[in-house]
């Protein structure tokens, strides 16, 4: 076994969920992770908890979807998680696209009916992390061997580190009550953030970790987006999407490819067409675009918003919890032509935050394009 697998291991056992003896634990693993499986299984047993592997497998997933005549909620997959204390789960099929020719609107249908499950796991201690298979590395264009040094580097950060330099942002962002974003000629949106917490992501719930992110206040987001950076989901690309939000909702969207699938995640319900998450990028460790968004949307120089659910951790106390049985992060790249401000002060600028040695104070380095004012009427996707 590469040592390096037992390395992650570890690190999702002891860093990231910190299992410990009488724990159940569920591992939900794609076939091609029996290393992994195996190591978290031995660290498990080391420590006294009891865990079970469930496969992972989108063939099997794929299969259901498309013969399925409708779907209930699986009321005895629900009873385990119930009953779980730790939830572990990984990407890293052999092939990224099996789900593609998967219906937008089963895909739907079929995460309204897990809503419940969903929300159970996440209400466990829970990590999401990937296991670098070849599926993943063509999807990134990388070799089988560099795309195993980028995923194990990814993860094996010094996380207390990390964590360190994110607080920095963290503390701009308590008692902050409004976040703009503007980047080139496209993209010009507020979120309100006002009285919900911003969490410093420093690989826990997802290994890699390296952002931070909130959840805006429902009604609280205006303007237009363009979201430069594409982004697979249900084995499917889907590039260039642009939206426009008028008090919180998505009023307008397109996208360069696959906007039936765009369309049907707007559709799935109505928080759908809500933001649920803000998530700034800070893990400098992760230089380049793959094609996942565990990884991509924490590159230094990128934010990300998801339409679709919020987590009830970013939630402050009175404020609405945006909820929907979807949850799609987008990015926007911010390394060039950009700005991030908070409460009116720009705290980042082309990628570069103002705690960064080589940050450009100069103000009239603001995108030219992008008025005093946030849009309207643009927009799109």
């Amino acid at each position: 076994m590469d040592p390096r697998i037992r390395e992650h291991a570890e690190t999702i056992v002891d860093h990231s969920t910190g299992i410990e003896s009488g724990d159940t634990v569920v591992i939900q693993l794609p076939p091609e992770a029996e290393d992994l499986a195996v190591a978290l299984a031995e660290l498990c047993g080391d420590r006294g908890a009891q865990p079970v592997w469930i496969s992972n497998a989108e063939r099997f997933s794929r299969a259901f979807k498309r013969a399925a005549d409708g779907f209930e909620e699986a009321a005895h997959e629900l009873a385990m998680y119930e009953e779980t204390d730790v939830f572990i789960i990984a990407r890293g099929g052999a092939n990224v696209t099996e789900g593609a020719d998967v219906d937008p609107e089963t895909n739907a249908a079929y995460n309204r009916a897990r809503k419940a499950i969903k929300e159970e796991r996440l209400s466990k201690t829970w990590c999401l992390t990937q296991v670098p298979t070849s599926g993943h590395a063509q999807l990134a264009g990388m070799s089988t061997e560099g795309y195993q040094n980028f995923v194990y580097d990814a993860v094996s950060l010094d996380w207390a580190a990390q964590r360190e330099f994110q607080s920095n942002l963290v503390e701009i962002l308590d008692d902050a009550e409004t976040v703009r974003i503007r980047s080139g000629e496209e993209t010009d949106i507020t979120l309100s953030i006002a009285g919900n917490t911003a969490l410093n992501d420093y690989g826990e719930a997802n290994l890699p970790g390296g952002e931070v992110f909130t959840a805006p206040v429902p009604d609280g987001v205006d303007g237009h987006v363009h979201f430069d950076l594409p982004l697979y989901r249900y084995g499917r690309e889907i590039e260039d999407v642009r939206l426009t939000f008028e008090d919180g909702r998505v009023v307008d969207h397109s996208a360069g490819r696959n906007e039936d699938l765009l369309t049907a995640i707007l559709e799935t319900d109505e928080g759908s067409r809500r933001l649920g998450e803000l998530g700034i990028g800070m893990n400098r460790q992760i230089d380049r675009f793959t094609y996942n968004m565990l990884f991509d949307e924490k590159m230094g120089d990128t934010v990300h918003m998801a339409v679709g659910s919020a987590y009830d951790d970013c939630v402050g106390e009175g404020n609405e919890v945006n909820e929907s049985a979807e949850h799609v992060d987008m990015i926007v790249d911010m390394s060039e032509d950009s700005t991030l401000e908070v409460d009116g002060e720009v705290i980042q600028r082309n990628g570069t935050f103002v705690f960064e040695d080589d940050f450009d104070g100069v103000d009239d380095a603001a995108p030219e394009d992008a008025g005093d004012d946030v849009p309207d009427d643009d927009a799109v996707a």
